[in-house]
């Protein structure tokens, strides 16, 4: 009898670890009748080329594997997402060894608030701010620095985003 109850009781705290747990992505509240979300490019008020699409591409890739929303036309969407990247700063990471004013390294920072309005309303539902940060190893060919500098910086902050939408952190 004794046995039985330690085998009970034991099997009881071995299966209470998984209690919390949850399959599937877990929505902010406010956002857990959207299923469908439309993704116009991103506003770019910088001065760096092409950076709205390489983050809107990034953002639907993101929403896309998180697999809390589809990604559908804004005629077909329940909520729209929109963002507008309002500030890229370049700053020096490391300098060269030799040289303090020569930069061996930089960091870019990207910052785009957003929102998500509700269609058939009209209201905003969601008001968030991404942030992402990116350092690079400067090489010869600066051009193709900063071309990779920017792309992870976009990729960070499309993880950012993807993350507050879908997770709520």
């Amino acid at each position: 009898m004794k046995s039985l109850f330690l085998l009970l009781a034991s099997a009881c705290l071995l299966f209470s670890g998984c209690a919390g747990y949850t399959l599937g992505a877990h929505k902010p509240a406010h956002l857990r009748h959207i299923t469908k979300i439309a993704v116009p490019t991103f506003e770019n008020l910088t001065l760096e080329p092409r950076l709205a699409v390489l983050v809107t591409n990034a953002v639907i890739k993101q929403l896309q594997n998180h697999g809390s929303y589809q990604i559908v036309s804004k005629s077909e969407a329940e909520a729209v997402l929109q963002g507008k990247i309002s500030n890229i700063n370049r700053t020096q990471f490391r300098s060269d060894l030799n040289n303090v004013l020569r930069s061996s390294q930089i960091m870019a920072t990207l910052v785009c608030p957003f929102t998500i309005q509700d269609v058939s309303t009209g209201k905003v539902i969601h008001i968030g701010n991404a942030y992402a940060d990116s350092y690079i190893i400067l090489d010869s060919n600066l051009q193709l620095s900063e071309t990779q500098l920017l792309e992870d910086a976009a990729q960070r902050l499309a993880n950012n985003v993807a993350d507050q939408v879908s997770e709520g952190w």
